[in-house]
């Protein structure tokens, strides 16, 4: 690919058609809510309207915007206040239009899913999207030989029940994703979402192991391609390498003494430090070596050959000194294969598109979903010969995502600005309701205004502009409103 362009990038993953399909059931889920809910006419749902494409993209490039620009309320990015403004926002969508498409923002339709068949049950309200985005991680890029699996917790509190509680990870709670990157880009190949010891996984071994089953449900597409995976001792055994070389998959990594299979002589022999033990059968080699503590290790690529690595220099009566330790190569080449999730998490990390407070689930998932292609658009932007850092290439992104699909948005905008500064206008009272003869509304112009304690003043009216559809103040609003560009 010769473009240099980061939303060519992004729209690899996020496509015509899967933007095309979330707008539709997003209209469609919003048809459904007005047509079986008894709603107040003041009500903001009332003033629905369709979303396209172009607005789905737009909305996109404003939850990418929120994860560089991070605040700790939604509300606050619309905020009036100069210590909080942020105008560029503004120009792309209101905040009610924004929270609105929020609400209504749905992947599924709840009328004709069936349980029974569903292929995922548990992710019943994200799979299509999930799914799709995931298949096109893989059909977009080829990754190099060593790959790594591992896992990610999405933090979430709220009521799931396939939450996990992972103690040692800095979100103990959370949606578990388990994850194979490329180990030097980090780049996110595969992944699976934890929903239970139901959940589906590979087909050809439904006798071995969950961890087993996790790791080739993840290599499927890679298998008998000569490719080496990395583990973390969680999912390392015997059984599983003995399994991979069948289909020409080499393996290494953490072992745990205890699982089966690994010698006696590995689980109970001492050893001191720098002493090394191993045992041969085929290519497979499981050896322990004892550091500061012992460690088992297991490869099919390894043997027990120890190697000096310059560790650091440490400085002595002001002199530099050269400090060499000496390591197996296994565990000199799993610590620099391994670290492919934990960079992806890391890079995902910085610029976080997931919001604490957002209650349901499958939000919770498509965020991160559009934060992961976003790395995934970064990493191939730089094998394609890209300069730009990734803070750089997120905000070019956000910057073109407005400029192309916000253009028609402006354009309508602008017009209806001019009309209001040069149109004829008149006050006119607020029609009557069946409840209130006189209703009264917030007026707009005194709602951008704050008092003393930070709060937005809230001043009703009987008044109101019809030819603008707002409610005003007679005086001074009135005037304000169609004189001040930006009142």
């Amino acid at each position: 690919m010769d473009g240099s362009s980061p939303i060519e990038f992004f729209c690899i993953f996020f496509d015509d058609d899967i933007v095309g399909y979330i707008a539709s059931e997003t209209n469609l889920y919003a048809e459904d809510f007005i047509e079986k809910n008894d709603l107040t006419p003041s009500s903001r749902v009332q003033k629905w309207k369709d979303v396209d494409s172009s607005e789905i993209r737009v909305f996109l490039g404003i939850i990418i915007l929120q994860g560089i620009v991070q605040k700790p309320l939604q509300k606050w990015y619309w905020s009036q206040r100069p210590l909080l403004s942020t105008p560029y926002l503004k120009q792309l969508m209101s905040e009610k239009r924004f929270s609105i498409i929020m609400k209504f923002l749905h992947f599924t339709n709840n009328e004709t899913i069936d349980l029974e068949t569903h292929p995922q049950p548990g992710l019943r309200k994200i799979y299509e999207v999930y799914d799709a985005i995931n298949r096109k991680f893989k059909s977009s890029y080829v990754p190099e030989r060593d790959v790594s699996v591992d896992e990610s917790l999405l933090l979430y509190k709220g009521r799931l029940c396939c939450k996990q509680y992972l103690p040692k990870k800095r979100a103990r709670f959370g949606i578990k994703f388990y994850q194979l990157c490329e180990s030097s880009s980090g780049y996110i190949w595969n992944s699976l979402i934890y929903t239970g010891k139901n959940m589906p996984l590979w087909n050809e071994s439904p006798n071995y192991k969950s961890t087993t089953n996790i790791v080739m449900t993840l290599l499927e597409d890679l298998l008998d391609k000569g490719y080496c995976v990395t583990l973390e001792n969680f999912y390392t055994s015997p059984e599983l390498a003995e399994l991979l070389l069948s289909h020409r998959t080499d393996v290494y990594g953490t072992l745990r003494h205890n699982r089966i299979g690994v010698p006696e002589e590995i689980k109970k022999g001492t050893l001191r430090k720098g002493e090394i033990v191993g045992f041969q059968k085929g290519k497979i080699c499981v050896m322990k070596y004892m550091d500061k503590k012992p460690i088992c290790i297991l490869s099919t690529v390894h043997n027990t050959v120890i190697v000096e690595q310059d560790k650091k220099r440490k400085k002595t009566h002001g002199k530099s000194e050269r400090i060499v330790s000496k390591k197996p190569q296994a565990i000199i080449d799993y610590n620099l294969t391994m670290g492919g999730v934990d960079k992806a998490d890391q890079c995902l990390s910085y610029y976080p598109t997931v919001r604490n407070q957002q209650k349901k689930y499958y939000l919770k998932i498509f965020r991160q979903i559009l934060n992961q292609s976003v790395w995934n658009s970064f990493v191939l932007y730089k094998k394609n010969g890209g300069t730009m850092s990734h803070l750089d290439f997120r905000l070019q992104l956000v910057e073109e995502l407005a400029k192309i699909y916000g253009e028609s948005k402006h354009s309508s905008q602008n017009t209806t600005s001019s009309d209001r500064l040069t149109g004829r206008h008149f006050p006119s009272h607020i029609q009557p309701t069946q409840k209130k003869k006189a209703p009264t509304k917030i007026c707009i112009v005194c709602s951008q205004k704050f008092n003393e304690k930070g709060q937005r003043v809230r001043k009703e009216s009987r008044y109101q502009c019809a030819q603008c559809n707002v409610t005003l103040c007679v005086t001074p609003c009135f005037e304000k409103y169609h004189t001040v560009e930006n009142f």
